[in-house]
């Protein structure tokens, strides 16, 4: 489905733990570039940066992206991205990839997988990616979002905390971190900002949970390569500037 699909990249100045973010340089480039450069490699139609701060839409502009200047209300990504899907006017059918804008190094193909599995799956509203987990302190790390699926796919909860927890200290197979890329269709996309944050997003600050309170179906898969970090503190900010300055991919 290459071109089949749009790519929106929000992005705001005012970070709790890392204001800035979107304008943090690595290696020469502030951050928002390089999370726009992943995504034009994805296949993707058309890519847009989504912010509300002149600061981040012109050192995207500069590096250039396209750039939507939305309201500077939004509570998620997702609310952000729903602006810009009504202003643009894509059809209810249209894909739409969240790519958020603290993964400067997100491998293009996930960007494409994601959207390939919501197009197979015309009964899911959203579709996202999960990753074996491959340390044990990720599963009791708050920071860390976990997801369990039915055997069709279909996510049954997403969790900050350790899910699904062993009664008995054995495992079958690694539990499941999430990978915040996400595919929407527009009309899907629409509902869904339409409604207020619910109970369970707010106290888990996941705003996925959203769609399952209104029962929409998320299919996931897991992801076709090796995710990378994204950056929501200093200490993580300063591992992919060495990874850039090593030559690799974080």
């Amino acid at each position: 489905m290459q071109n089949d699909f749009s790519v929106v990249i929000p992005a705001r100045y005012a970070s709790s733990r890392l204001p800035g973010k979107p304008l943090a340089d690595i290696g020469g480039r502030p951050m928002i570039a390089w999370v726009h450069e992943r995504a034009a490699a994805s296949g993707a139609a058309e890519v847009i940066v989504a912010t509300d701060d002149e600061r981040v839409a012109e050192a995207a502009a500069a590096h250039g992206a396209r750039v939507e200047m939305t309201a500077a209300h939004h509570q998620s990504g997702t609310d952000r991205i729903a602006e810009v899907a009504e202003r643009v006017g894509w059809p209810d059918e249209h894909i739409v990839v969240n790519v958020q804008g603290d993964e400067p190094l997100v491998p293009p193909a996930l960007i494409a997988q994601v959207a390939q599995l919501l197009a197979r799956h015309p009964d899911a509203a959203i579709a996202t990616l999960t990753t074996p987990m491959e340390r044990p302190e990720e599963l009791t790390d708050p920071s860390t979002a976990k997801v369990v699926s039915d055997r069709s796919g279909r996510a049954l909860y997403f969790s900050r905390a350790p899910i699904p927890w062993s009664r008995d200290g054995d495992r079958a197979e690694p539990p499941r971190r999430h990978i915040g890329l996400y595919a929407y269709r527009v009309r899907d996309l629409k509902a869904l900002s339409a409604e207020p944050p619910c109970a369970l997003e707010i106290v888990e600050r996941l705003e996925q949970l959203r769609a399952l309170w209104l029962g929409m179906q998320i299919v996931v898969a897991d992801a076709v390569v090796a995710p990378a970090r994204g950056v929501d503190t200093q200490a993580q900010l300063d591992a992919i500037r060495a990874a850039v300055a090593a030559g690799g991919d974080g």
